[in-house]
């Protein structure tokens, strides 16, 4: 292989393609308005994700508060080794598995589904997601919803983040399997299980209307 043909194929620095990554660096310098920048960027979308994962809107802006705060903590030892937002979503799946074992230990249970969590906008890739299944009549949005939401809630913890990243935030199986801590076989199995549990769960009702 000839030397120009190595230096193409480099992959080049998380610095140089990916923007926040920059803003973050900027950040380890104590950059202030930097880290607002990153907040307003990915608020919304960490606290999104996170209602799906605990169920509650209201402790999920309560973790994507700390997953800011440990963000921040850390800057000072940040190093861009993998693109920001799987950074951010690393950090944010841990505080999730910590606060849904708590929830789990001390056997509360909360059956409250808030709205907002699954948005209208992702409702046809959902019910779509398992093997190109797609309704055969039409349908109620606000019905949809509820029944997506609860299908999605069916699912074990791992297989939800695993789909959420994969839909939502329309990660790649490497940076999924980086933002778990799984390998990249392990993240595909994760979500064929994920895909199959909602298609057995969601067809009935886009079909014939049964509710699960």
């Amino acid at each position: 292989m000839s030397l120009t043909g190595t230096l193409e194929s480099k992959p080049l620095p998380y610095e140089t393609t990916d923007p926040d990554v920059r803003l973050m660096l900027q950040v380890r310098a104590d950059n202030a308005v930097a880290f607002e920048e990153l907040v307003l960027r990915y608020q919304a979308r960490l606290i999104s994700v996170l209602q799906n994962l605990v169920r509650d809107r209201d402790r999920a802006e309560e973790l994507a508060q700390d997953v800011f705060l440990r963000v921040y903590r850390a800057r000072k030892s940040y190093t861009p080794d993998a693109k920001f937002s799987t950074w951010l979503f690393t950090i944010a799946h841990n505080v999730a598995s910590n606060a849904v074992r708590s929830r789990s230990r001390r056997r509360e249970v909360n059956v409250t589904a808030s709205s907002g969590a699954v948005t209208s906008q992702s409702l046809d890739d959902m019910a779509a997601a398992p093997s190109g299944l797609m309704p055969s009549r039409q349908l109620d949005k606000a019905e949809l919803t509820e029944v997506v939401r609860a299908a999605v809630d069916s699912l074990s913890e791992r297989q939800r983040m695993a789909i959420l990243l994969a839909k939502f935030e329309h990660m790649s199986y490497a940076d999924i399997a980086s933002t778990m801590g799984l390998s990249i076989k392990a993240v595909k199995s994760l979500l064929s299980r994920a895909r199959e549990n909602l298609r057995v769960i969601l067809e009935p009702y886009l079909q014939e209307g049964t509710r699960p």
